[in-house]
């Protein structure tokens, strides 16, 4: 807790150093690994990103602890005035001969204290949601797509992310319907037709070799018969298939367009999010913007 007695501008040092030390940790690791080693590879790789994971959390929740301090900085000063504003009372009272505390009063106090506990539990939990990266990330992108009378329309987060969101957006550009199902089927025939073209940039994730024609067929069906997750290059695939630009929203950088041979068509619009779920990216699509009731 020791960041709480920090200033901002400190707490903003203090992490600056902690990843410069990280970076220095990261170099050395890559540096033991020896020249064709693929296994060793893949184990620092999962330790790099372990590391950057934890420091990324890390770093999260002491903001998130030092701006909750902040608050309860202000609430302490209100009850100080207020405690010394009964000293005097307090006093009289104490002048009055000491009684044993009942057992039925230390329970009282001791749920009381677990109660105070649970709500400054609450607080820092909550702290943590406005101030996370989900959050912050979904914010940024509100407000771009509010600037361009669009709102977020949500997508389950169930692997079919990208092609239910495609799914919408077919009713929004006003082509002909299909499910996410037809979608997945017909990206994968576009792959398997496509072989040549598409099979350089699809890598092995445990061992960074490209695919084997038989591990590429395998890879095309489970777009076709699975719930993976489908990704920039099932994105590409979705544009030519059908024949329209795809741009695509984020909170950090310009958001960038899919497709744009097609650009005659009407443009599809999604949103990508890194952070939304603990389990990957996630998509969702766009409606037109509605100005939320307020409660």
């Amino acid at each position: 807790m020791a960041e709480l007695m920090l200033t901002e501008e400190d707490l903003v040092q203090k992490h600056k150093k902690e990843r410069k030390e990280l970076q220095a940790q990261i170099q050395n690791l890559k540096k033991s690994i020896c020249k064709g080693d693929k296994k060793k590879k893949k184990e620092v790789t999962e330790e790099v990103s372990h590391l950057e994971d934890v420091l990324e959390k890390k770093h999260e929740e002491e903001l998130a602890r030092w701006q909750v301090a902040q608050l309860n900085i202000n609430n302490t000063e209100d009850e100080n005035i207020e405690n010394n504003s009964n000293i005097e009372t307090d006093d009289k009272q104490n002048e009055q001969p000491m009684h044993r505390i009942s057992k039925a009063q230390k329970r009282r106090d001791k749920k009381a204290n677990a109660e105070r506990e649970r709500n400054q539990r609450i607080v820092e939990q909550e702290a943590l949601n406005v101030f996370g990266k989900r959050n912050v990330e979904l914010q940024t992108i509100k407000k771009i797509l509010q600037e361009r009378d669009l709102m977020i329309y949500e997508i389950p987060s169930d692997g079919h992310c990208l092609y239910n969101a495609i799914t919408h957006q077919l009713k929004v550009v006003e082509k002909a319907p299909l499910s996410f199902n037809e979608l997945r089927s017909k990206t994968a025939t576009y792959l398997r037709e496509h072989m040549n073209e598409f099979l350089p940039f699809i890598s092995n994730p445990d061992s960074d070799d490209l695919l084997s024609p038989e591990q590429y067929e395998k890879y095309c069906n489970d777009v076709a018969d699975t719930s993976v997750w489908g990704g920039a290059i099932e994105l590409q695939v979705l544009s030519h298939v059908l024949k329209c630009p795809i741009e695509v929203i984020q909170a950090s950088g310009t958001p960038y367009i899919v497709g744009n041979d097609y650009s005659k068509g009407k443009k599809m619009i999604l949103t990508y999010h890194r952070h939304m779920y603990e389990l990957g990216a996630h998509y969702n699509s766009v409606t037109k913007y509605v100005q939320e009731e307020e409660s």
